[in-house]
């Protein structure tokens, strides 16, 4: 029989996305146990085939839907009996519109994809690591929540509005053993940018491997003395 207690389990959002796919292929070679998350089930299936099973989980959720990553989290630990990391990739970006042309739809789409989605799903996971006295919980923000730009106001405010429910989280979880902070990327190299920019340079982004690896330092126990950081990648 194998194990399990020094296996490391974790629980990623967002997973069948590009940088989602670098982190469950960078905990996979750690010999890690994983809880995949992401909206479709198709897209998660087709992404990770072969690892629906006994080891590993690929579940569908809403990450803005407190009840289903109720649910999603309550099966987790029934089959893991334990969450060590929670990494939150899940998120949303647009731009285009003025700020004092911002539509309610796109204020209300940001912050729920950015910021209420990581309440909501810490809300699910972390009473069992306060419980443990043990966890790590890495939420992806980005380099541009330090500063307003053009036709960028909903997203980044959302992503600032991330990194200080990051800030508060990570005092009031500290003292129960369980560090939180965040990764704040600048133009991470996936497909999706190098579609909407034909014209940048990918040399100059971060890759979604380097991107991962940071994750996976945050989400170990060689982070334990940082509470409430945004570690900027660029």
């Amino acid at each position: 029989m194998t194990d399990t207690s020094t296996i490391p389990h974790v629980v990623i959002t967002g997973a069948a996305g590009a940088l989602g796919r670098a982190v469950v292929q960078h905990f996979l070679a750690q010999g890690a146990r994983l809880a995949l998350i992401d909206h479709r089930a198709d897209r998660l299936s087709e992404t990770f085939p072969g690892l629906d099973n006994s080891q590993h989980l690929l579940l569908q959720a809403d990450v803005t839907s407190t009840a289903e990553l109720s649910a999603v989290a309550a099966q987790t630990l029934k089959a893991f009996g334990r969450i060590d990391a929670l990494v939150h990739i899940a998120g949303g970006f647009e731009m285009g519109e003025a700020t004092h042309a911002l539509t309610r739809a796109s204020w209300d789409r940001m912050m729920d994809l950015n910021a209420w989605s990581f309440v909501a799903v810490t809300q699910a996971v972390l009473p069992s690591m306060i419980e443990r006295g043990a966890g790590r919980i890495v939420a992806v923000s980005a380099k541009v929540a330090a500063r307003g730009l053009p036709g960028m106001a909903a997203y980044i405010a959302s992503k600032s509005a991330l990194q200080r429910l990051v800030e508060a989280m990570a005092a009031e979880a500290a003292p129960h053993g369980v560090a939180i902070n965040s990764v704040a990327p600048a133009v991470l190299d996936t497909p999706a940018n190098r579609q909407a920019m034909p014209d940048a340079n990918p040399a100059e982004w971060v890759s979604t491997s380097v991107a991962a690896e940071t994750i996976a330092f945050l989400a170990s126990p060689s982070a334990a003395a940082l509470h409430g950081q945004h570690l900027a990648l660029d």
